[in-house]
């Protein structure tokens, strides 16, 4: 199985970059998208892929660049798409209402026809700490704290799996550190990180990211950060800045 990043940046990033959206390839040649920005529709394009490359998408949590391009997929693969098959859509059971309700502006405008999530997707609501397998591979929610507004907490969903023995670690948009544990027993972390010179305290900045014990900081790779100059993470202990269209393939013996 492999791991592209399509877009590797903040929710607002330009210049050439996209938001922070994932794609897993398995080798039956299906493809999982891991959120779907508002910017997914061309970071698939310059990477040669369109709407009929997805097989199904997970979403974290609620924020335009991680939902903002589900119209475009809903649309797109019920009007225009060479296949039969609806899009699987995962998703924890406490955020569905609210995509439907940042989302149901255009899609309910079916002519004479109530629409709702299933109408697009194959909708696979999902609780606390649940596993769904997809294509063999079993995907593992860790719940985070996101944002909290008004003392109320926004959480995004997180992701552990093991593929081939290997033990994978994503992040999504977090404010906190990972329990230790948590980051020990992962083989490769993707990590959000911000880098932004006036921190938004709603993901979890460079500055304490660079704290955490050497042998954490070498297998994390870092992604979700902002336009402009990048501090050196090799330097500092990390694996590594992930770029734009970059691919991890999930091998035992390249662990």
């Amino acid at each position: 199985m492999k791991l592209t990043f399509i877009g590797t940046g903040s929710a607002f990033t330009v210049g050439g970059n996209y938001q922070s959206n994932m794609l897993f390839h398995a080798e039956s040649g299906k493809n999982l998208l891991i959120d779907c920005g508002s910017d997914a529709r061309h970071a698939l394009f310059d990477l040669g892929l369109n709407h009929d490359s997805i097989d199904a998408v997970y979403i974290s949590h609620l924020h335009a660049d991680h939902i903002g391009g589900l119209e475009w997929l809903a649309f797109t693969t019920m009007f225009y798409s060479k296949k039969t098959k609806k899009v699987d859509l995962y998703c924890h059971e406490s955020l569905l209402a609210g995509l439907w309700n940042a989302l149901s502006g255009g899609l309910c405008s079916l002519e004479d026809t109530p629409a709702d999530l299933s109408t697009y997707f194959t909708v696979h609501p999902l609780k606390d700490d649940a596993t769904f397998i997809w294509e063999a591979v079993p995907f593992h929610l860790i719940r985070t704290i996101h944002q909290v507004s008004n003392k109320v907490v926004m959480p995004s969903y997180g992701l552990e799996l093991v593929v081939d023995g290997i033990r994978v670690l994503i992040t999504t948009d977090t404010m906190v550190s990972f329990p230790l544990d948590v980051y020990e027993k992962a083989d490769i972390i993707f990590q959000d990180c911000e880098t932004a010179s006036v921190k938004s305290n709603v993901h979890l900045h460079y500055d304490e990211l660079v704290r955490l014990p050497a042998e954490i900081k070498k297998k994390m790779c870092l992604y979700h950060y902002q336009p402009g100059a990048l501090p050196d993470a090799k330097k500092d202990g990390f694996c590594c800045f992930i770029h734009k269209g970059q691919t991890f393939t999930f091998k035992a013996d390249n662990r």
